[in-house]
């Protein structure tokens, strides 16, 4: 991964930052001179690991936070701490998430509250947590989001309705916290295979409908992020697709 300090001075929190994506999105931004905390629930090890080889390539340039964003009490006390690490805050990566199937007639109310609160509410919360110390850095709040919040999922009602949620919540924000913070979000694609798997069959009718006929890597998605973070301060109020052209394949 190539490095600079072109983002030097500015610092990052990334919820579910200590694997898959979330972890990309953290080396890519730390390559380029952020400093970053990580955000993690029960991924300690990976956090702790993530930390050190952070911390290794440059010194007290990584922090980690710890807290179950299921608990409403948890986000003022996750931005506090990511304030403190480094003084300031100049972007929140909304990307924990829960992801699971929820077929139609089994559809239960802790998985309502599970899915819509971890890929929906706690954007919203700890974007609200946050608010006053972007306007301070004239920040960034980057929300994950899923093409499928626009062609659902099958099987994954919940999901498809809280990713969808996070679409308008981008840009509900957008609007409510120009001109000081920008707002926009990443709708990756087929970039990792979930981790409850999927047969071999779906993966290739996957790919076959994805344009450019291959997978995409979480340093894809980390590369957009570092797009939106570092090079497009007039864009705000956007989705970007990460998906190889699956969604005009579809």
């Amino acid at each position: 991964m190539e490095s600079s300090a072109d983002l030097a001075g500015r610092a990052v929190l990334v919820t579910g930052g200590a694997r898959r994506v979330g972890a990309a999105i953290a080396r890519m931004l730390h390559a380029h001179g952020a400093d970053v905390v990580v955000h993690h629930r029960t991924s300690t090890s990976d956090a702790q690991k993530l930390r050190s080889e952070l911390e290794t390539l440059r010194p007290r340039s990584a922090a980690l936070v710890r807290a179950d964003l299921a608990d409403p009490t948890s986000y003022a006390r996750v931005i506090d701490e990511a304030v403190r690490a480094f003084g300031r805050l100049d972007v929140l990566v909304n990307n924990a998430s829960s992801f699971y199937p929820t077929p139609v007639g089994e559809i239960t109310e802790a998985q309502w509250q599970d899915l819509v609160g971890s890929n929906l509410k706690a954007p919203l919360f700890l974007s609200q947590a946050a608010t006053p110390h972007l306007k301070r850095t004239t920040g960034l709040i980057l929300n994950m989001v899923d093409i499928h919040a626009a062609r659902p999922l099958k099987r994954h009602t919940v999901y498809s309705i809280a990713k969808a949620g996070l679409v308008t919540l981008t840009r509900s924000l957008a609007r409510e916290l120009a001109p000081e913070v920008r707002v926009n979000a990443i709708a990756p694609g087929p970039v990792m295979w979930p981790e409850s798997g999927a047969d071999a069959a779906l993966r290739e009718e996957i790919v076959a409908r994805t344009a450019l006929k291959r997978m995409g890597t979480p340093d894809d998605v980390a590369r957009a992020a570092l797009f939106l973070v570092r090079d497009a301060p007039f864009v705000t109020g956007q989705v970007l697709a990460v998906d190889g052209g699956r969604s005009i394949g579809w």
